[in-house]
């Protein structure tokens, strides 16, 4: 289990079985803000499938092929914060983030990506994350960008968003590169 203490009031922590409804309240409260550009959230429609997803998450971090933690402010879930496509032996991971609609704008998110990416150098050894986003993702722009991450392409047309096929920005950061 990982957690991640941000200040006061905001943490990131593993999911547990526990938090399947408490997940899924939060997603289907913002479900038109995340669903614009994450796709999964049109797939989460019931409790069950946010406790599918705890539950593989938990397996993926057993396995070390993934690490999915909850966002916590004032002890009540508000978002997610993940790595994925994980390649150990080259020590390069991706992330994800995505944070309720009453939260954004807020700060939460650049504390928590900077603390997450501080414990994925860290304490993982990585030397590499990237953030993928489509190109109209300005918010996911400005926080990598914000974070000291580099673009390095945009991979064209190579994502479905809402049925129609968008580009996707590939933002990097190495160790050597890292500020905070």
């Amino acid at each position: 289990m990982v957690s991640i203490t941000i200040d006061d009031n905001i943490q990131l922590r593993s999911f547990e079985v526990g938090d399947a409804q408490e997940l899924f309240d939060t997603i289907n409260a913002s479900r038109k803000h995340l669903h614009p550009w994450l796709d999964w959230v049109d797939k989460t429609v019931r409790p069950e499938q946010s406790l599918e997803f705890i539950q593989s998450s938990l397996q993926k971090a057993h396995n070390q092929e993934g690490l999915d933690l909850c966002i916590v402010c004032d002890n009540k879930i508000i978002g997610g914060i993940g790595l994925h496509h994980w390649e150990q032996q080259l020590k390069r991971a991706e992330i994800g983030y995505w944070i309720s609609e009453g939260h954004q704008g807020k700060g939460i998110m650049t504390k928590s990506i900077t603390a997450f990416v501080a414990f994925l150098f860290d304490k993982l050894g990585l030397n590499k994350i990237e953030i993928h986003f489509v190109s109209a993702n300005e918010r996911s722009a400005r926080i990598a960008k914000r974070l000291g991450f580099k673009i390095e392409g945009i991979i064209r047309q190579s994502i479905l968003r809402n049925g129609m096929p968008e580009d996707v920005v590939v933002a990097g950061l190495l160790k050597s590169e890292r500020t905070v």
